[in-house]
């Protein structure tokens, strides 16, 4: 979150890493799976406007009864986090400008802090330019999660999972195909499963393969 810092997500925005930028961040868990949604609607359908809620298992940042805890301005997060669902903020409301400038003031976003372990969900609300149905859209993430840059990073998944399901998935994003939907033509719901500690981890260590292979070892980096 340091001034100065470039927020990296793999297959979104990391041909911008240069020997210009001492400092780079891996961004959030839930903006790595924010990110490829965005992108795939953003240059398919354009996005005049969007709202997303994450819906994120506990972090330390809550307290496991009610007391006191470290951030101060938000009373939800001092509320017992195993036995709530807490509203809260989300850095990835902002993040996401920093990885598609274009956007700014057009997104934003809230989330709820659910008392589970692992696997959160992100629930993509989009006001798009071009009229579309439930098949393009899926369709069109679908594609983006077979080739090109988003290939292992972007899932489609048509079957009715649950969160745990994804637990230990080392993408970032995973489509949750049948639900879907599309009111209208041009207002788009979209669920995205992430595993928000394994996938995390999985493009912090492919990033930091990708920084030593360019600017140390000077060898051709690779995402594996």
């Amino acid at each position: 979150k340091e001034a100065g810092a470039l927020n990296v997500v793999l297959g979104c925005n990391h041909q911008k890493l240069s020997d210009d930028i001492p400092l780079v961040t891996n961004a959030s868990c839930t903006t790595n799976c924010l990110a490829p949604v965005v992108k795939v609607i953003k240059e398919t359908f354009g996005i005049k406007h969007g709202c997303i809620t994450t819906i994120h298992d506990v972090t330390g940042t809550q307290t496991l009864v009610d007391m006191p805890n470290t951030k101060k301005t938000d009373l939800r997060r001092a509320r017992s986090g195993m036995l709530n669902l807490c509203p809260t903020s989300t850095g990835s409301a902002t993040a996401i400008v920093e990885i598609y400038p274009e956007l700014k003031n057009k997104l934003n976003g809230l989330a709820v802090r659910v008392p589970l372990l692992n696997a959160s969900l992100t629930d993509c609300v989009f006001e798009v330019e071009t009229p579309t149905t439930v098949e393009e859209v899926n369709a069109a993430l679908k594609a983006a999660s077979l080739e090109g840059p988003l290939k292992g990073i972007l899932g489609f998944e048509t079957k009715p999972l649950v969160s745990t399901d994804y637990t230990n998935d080392t993408r970032s994003c995973i489509i949750d195909a049948l639900s879907t939907q599309v009111i209208d033509g041009t207002m788009v719901k979209i669920y995205a499963w992430y595993d928000n500690e394994c996938g995390y981890s999985k493009r912090m260590a492919e990033l930091c393969n990708i920084v030593a292979a360019k600017y140390i070892t000077k060898t051709e980096p690779s995402f594996k």
